[in-house]
């Protein structure tokens, strides 16, 4: 097959010595040639086919760096609740659910807002809405679930429940569950359940509508953080559907909790190394392959679960899901085992244990390749990022996290000037240390040119009228752009394969209707990728580009 080359152009390159073009060469799955476009003719020869853009904005494939694969699809056909901002709103969009489907066995809902709801949400509030079938409704950061009695009924728990290791069952002053479950207590009673009630069909469903979704907003790789037995099975049936490829390249982590034995911790660690062995020898491997594990340190500052060095704003505080002496064998375990350590770590306190346990990993196991990662950073200490940039730890951020209309909570959990140093990005590039963007979609949306318009401005996404979060924080656009393309791919190991446009790397990029470098930063919130190329195959088109000719 003939090179392609895509002329008339403005081609953002993400490298930074060369940062535009006007034209790429395609050849087979690889870029061939990124410059001018009488070089690109050249290099492309007599046969080539030519695509005219009509002077459209390139961008390299985005990456989402952090993000759930299986739950986005699922949250993706639920009832969204993020912009209910009243408790009748929510009762109000659950009840129409249950009327528009009523044979469904149980109602599902994501994203609610804590200050969405008076005081603290209870089985009650959602009974009075929906009362004949369970109803489960995950937080907005996925990191508690609220349900209504039907749904406690249906799990089995009662005033003798135990709390789970690193979680926490909500109860009345009579010590009854009021329907709030808390961390591990979300994820092992209701996220365990309603994986066993799904179907593989369900999964498969999920698989297409979260790959669709992406591809029709950049995004041509993305790094899953809790990949398990039931999501390696869902991508790898929809390899097999696809002839053993796929239009998105998926790196994974495979989820390790903390069981409190360390044998069964380190019987996680060897069983996510042989995994990662065996993908990384399968045909599949380009496309699908365990590249690391993810430990969750602790919870999230909205629900006061984030492990912090100091208390709330309510004087509470919360214990690390992980502790010390039991993170620190894993986290050892699995850097011997080449395998990339994630570690959620929300509040100053988690992050600190997670460096701990990173330079006990170094002293045990000497000088090896490695490039380990923190999730979130939402609230860090100073001193963090110098300490992460000198152990080569990337800062893995998500700026839609930052949206100003869902951080009045934020704030107010925290209650002092620690609110002041809120999702510092600026620190980590200063410090050096690798900043790779994502979205951790289902907990935000998972649109990249919105995430890029969050880190740009610090302004809303979802809500023009909240003005800017800290505006000092906000990044340049090209910067912004570098870290959710070119650092994303380098954050799961693949900065020599993609995330840049220049010869030699994979030919993954991304058209867009509109070039907010030009026209402004607002125009992001508007614009629209028309086309998304990975591996030189177009694999999204939203309409034929004027002038294009068959490839």
């Amino acid at each position: 097959m003939s090179p392609t080359v895509y002329r008339n152009a403005r081609v953002f390159t993400a490298e930074p010595g060369s940062p535009w073009a006007e034209s790429l060469v395609v050849d087979g799955d690889a870029l061939a040639y990124v410059g001018d476009e009488a070089g690109a003719l050249r290099a492309a020869g007599a046969d080539a086919a030519i695509v005219d853009l009509d002077g459209r904005l390139v961008l390299p494939g985005f990456t989402d760096a952090h993000t759930h694969l299986v739950m986005m699809g699922e949250a993706l056909g639920r009832v969204g609740l993020t912009d209910a901002r009243t408790l009748d709103e929510i009762q109000s969009r659950l009840r129409a659910a249950r009327a528009t489907e009523p044979d469904a066995p149980r109602v599902l809902g994501r994203g609610w807002l804590f200050d969405s709801v008076p005081g603290a949400p209870t089985a009650a509030m959602l009974d009075a809405a929906v009362a004949d079938v369970p109803v489960y409704l995950d937080a907005n950061d996925y990191h508690s679930c609220w349900v209504n009695s039907a749904a406690l009924a249906e799990l089995g728990i009662t005033r003798d429940t135990a709390d789970p290791i690193g979680g926490r069952i909500s109860r009345d002053a009579d010590g009854e569950p009021d329907g709030m479950l808390y961390e591990t207590a979300a994820q092992q009673f209701v996220w365990d359940h309603l994986a066993n009630a799904a179907t593989d069909a369900d999964r498969d469903t999920a698989v297409e509508r979260t790959i669709d979704a992406y591809l029709a907003t950049g995004v041509t790789g993305v790094v899953d953080m809790a990949f398990d037995e039931l999501g390696l099975a869902a991508f790898r049936r929809a390899a097999d559907r696809r002839g053993g490829t796929l239009p998105i390249r998926v790196a994974a982590h495979w989820f390790v909790a903390n069981t409190g034995e360390d044998a069964a911790n380190l019987a996680q660690v060897e069983h996510a190394a042989r995994l990662a062995a065996e993908t990384a020898d399968a045909p599949t491997a380009p496309w699908l392959r365990i590249v690391g594990i993810k430990l969750v340190l602790d919870g999230v500052i909205d629900a006061c679960t984030a492990a912090m060095r100091h208390p709330y704003a309510d004087g509470s505080n919360a214990e690390p899901i992980w502790p010390h002496d039991a993170l620190k064998p894993v986290v050892a375990a699995a850097d011997a085992a080449g395998l990339q350590v994630a570690q959620h770590a929300i509040g100053d306190y988690a992050s600190e244990i997670a460096l701990d346990a990173i330079e006990h990993a170094i002293a045990v196991n000497g000088e090896l390749p490695r490039r380990h990662r923190i999730e979130h950073l939402e609230y860090a200490a100073p001193g963090t990022a110098e300490r992460m940039s000198r152990l080569g730890v990337t800062a893995s951020m998500q700026p839609v996290h930052a949206d100003p209309a869902i951080f009045d909570n934020w704030v107010a959990m925290l209650g002092d000037e620690r609110a002041d140093r809120g999702f510092a990005w600026p620190e980590y590039v200063d410090a050096g240390a690798l900043l790779a963007f994502s979205t951790d979609a289902p907990t935000a949306p998972h649109e990249a040119l919105h995430n890029m318009y969050v880190a740009a401005t610090r302004r809303s996404a979802l809500d023009a009228s909240y003005p800017a979060n800290h505006p000092a924080f906000a990044l340049p656009l090209a910067d912004a752009i570098g870290h959710a393309t070119r650092d994303a791919a380098a954050s799961c190991g693949d900065g020599d394969v993609r995330g840049r446009l220049t010869a030699g790397l994979a030919a993954d990029f991304a058209v867009l209707d509109v070039d907010p470098f030009t026209e402004g930063e607002e125009s992001l919130l508007g614009a629209r990728v028309i086309r998304t190329v990975v591996a030189g195959a177009t694999v999204f088109e939203a309409d034929a580009i004027e002038g294009d000719a068959a490839a």
